[in-house]
């Protein structure tokens, strides 16, 4: 059998993938990986004599396999095969009619609502729901006005704009870096569907600004992270944007090759509870602490000392990094708290070990759909029943295994990148519909160009037809004040 978002031309993502699931002759899935090489997939179209394209064949190692490709040019009729032994399998060929954009082609889908069906988003996202019920209406004049004001001196700040499909930006405190992030998302956004006009801020720092009250005047921040006592406007973290954006180039991390490496089987792993990080909390101290005096059962220490280094010498010493695929050596991972929420939950989910979840008031833009025992299980936030959870987990293998699966198809059907760009768009969507004040590109914005691909650029077909439909309009008006008949053939 053989699916996915990467068998359609309309779906334009920086890495495209699909899937394959091994069935034996009597029509059964295979369960356990028939071996890594079983099939190859080559790509081919029929105007190229050769394409540019990034082809990775992943094995989850449980019967399926995960095709991912990155196109470097765009390509018409596209021809994805899919071969067994050299013989085609499923309904291979499969042929992606039309343009296949690549990432870089700045090209985007004029209506929203067909961008959405083509990319099957979901109807609603209830963090979204959750998050915008705050605000009645925004009114981006008084914001432009008064978030500066309120915000701008001691934190850092991006005061984004986007009119006519471009993004214009202004900064605001001493650390903007991290504006990358949301740079990449807004244009990789633009260049393939048509966003509303829509104004907003977004919070470059760890921790949700907005304190105030429902009740009182608040402000819309968009931020990374949320919390029970805040009231930002969650968007996906920038280590997932990013992640998303970088697949198959500058990150070794992401959704998807974390399901090509998720460690033994499950019976061959080891039953303790693993944890690496750095010392940005103090229950992580207490968690190395518990490590110490019950190493049987868990195995944490820190790679790295900032906020406590004056009780290293208590909590040390340091270990060297562990690759993140080997943490799934070991069965039960501890998900505990950084300085905001540990933004590695997403690729702990996708993995093969179950996820013993702190109790935490931070939160990404997905946690409120996991539920405990049936995603992950969960620990009290000071840790005091976390040699107990292990017990339990230990004592009942099987059960704990669902939780590990169950949490797994949760990252592998909400965390990939079709559903990052539908939660992003999704969002200014409706973000945009509570303005009241016409969007504006501020003094002191900045355009944010987009990249130019010299070697290959992208003509798009969509500016094509467009210009020709406001030729047509502009000689039929003016044949119409000149009280003319315009030409039939308009």
């Amino acid at each position: 059998m053989v699916w996915g978002p990467g068998l359609e031309a309309n779906i334009v993502l920086p890495a495209r993938f699909f899937f394959i699931q091994a069935v034996d002759s009597s029509g059964r899935n295979f369960t356990t990986s028939p071996g890594e090489k079983t099939f190859e997939v080559k790509m081919v179209s029929p105007a190229e004599p050769f394409v540019r394209i990034w082809i990775q064949v992943l094995d989850r190692n449980d019967g399926s396999f995960l095709v991912r490709y990155r196109m470097y040019a765009t390509y018409t009729d596209l021809q994805i095969n899919i071969l067994l032994k050299n013989k085609h399998v499923a309904k291979s060929p499969f042929i992606l009619k039309g343009r296949s954009c690549h990432e870089g082609c700045d090209c985007p889908q004029p209506s929203g609502s067909v961008w959405e069906e083509h990319m099957h988003c979901s109807q609603s996202f209830p963090q979204i729901d959750r998050d915008l019920a705050h605000y009645a209406s925004v009114d981006p004049d008084r914001n432009a006005e008064e978030i500066p004001q309120r915000f701008g001196q001691r934190q850092s700040l991006c005061h984004y704009t986007v009119k006519d499909n471009k993004v214009y930006v202004q900064t605001f405190g001493e650390h903007v870096g991290f504006r990358i992030f949301m740079d990449a998302i807004l244009l990789s956004l633009t260049r393939k569907v048509q966003l509303p006009d829509v104004e907003f801020f977004v919070n470059l720092g760890d921790w949700p600004l907005e304190k105030r009250k429902s009740t009182e005047k608040i402000h819309p921040i968009f931020s990374w992270c949320g919390s029970n006592s805040t009231r930002d406007i969650v968007m996906p973290t920038y280590d997932l944007t990013e992640s998303v954006l970088e697949t198959m180039g500058r990150v070794s991390l992401d959704m998807m090759s974390v399901q090509s490496n998720t460690g033994p089987l499950w019976p061959e792993k080891n039953a303790t509870a693993f944890w690496r990080g750095r010392d940005s909390r103090q229950e992580r101290l207490e968690l190395v602490k518990l490590s110490r005096a019950h190493p049987d059962m868990i195995d944490a220490a820190f790679t790295n000392f900032f906020f406590f280094k004056h009780d290293e010498s208590l909590y040390g010493p340091l270990v060297k990094h562990v690759s993140f695929f080997d943490f799934f050596k070991y069965k039960y991972q501890i998900n505990i708290d950084g300085t905001v929420a540990a933004y590695r939950l997403p690729y702990l989910l996708a993995g093969d070990s179950v996820v013993l979840k702190q109790d935490s008031s931070y939160y990404e833009h997905f946690y409120n759909e996991l539920r405990p025992w049936e995603h992950y299980i969960p620990i009290k936030a000071d840790l005091s029943d976390l040699l107990e959870k292990i017990e339990w987990a230990r004592d009942h293998d099987e059960e704990v295994k669902k939780i590990a699966l169950a949490g797994q198809q949760f990252a592998r059907h909400h965390l990939m990148g079709d559903s990052i760009f539908c939660y992003y768009y999704k969002l200014l969507k409706e973000y945009a519909k509570l303005q009241v004040t016409t969007p504006k590109v501020r003094e002191g914005m900045e355009l944010v160009e987009q990249p130019t691909d010299d070697l290959f650029p992208c003509s798009c077909h969509r500016m094509r037809v467009r210009g020709t439909v406001k030729f047509l309009f502009l000689l039929f008006q003016i044949s119409s004040a000149y009280g003319q008949t315009p030409p039939t053939w308009c």
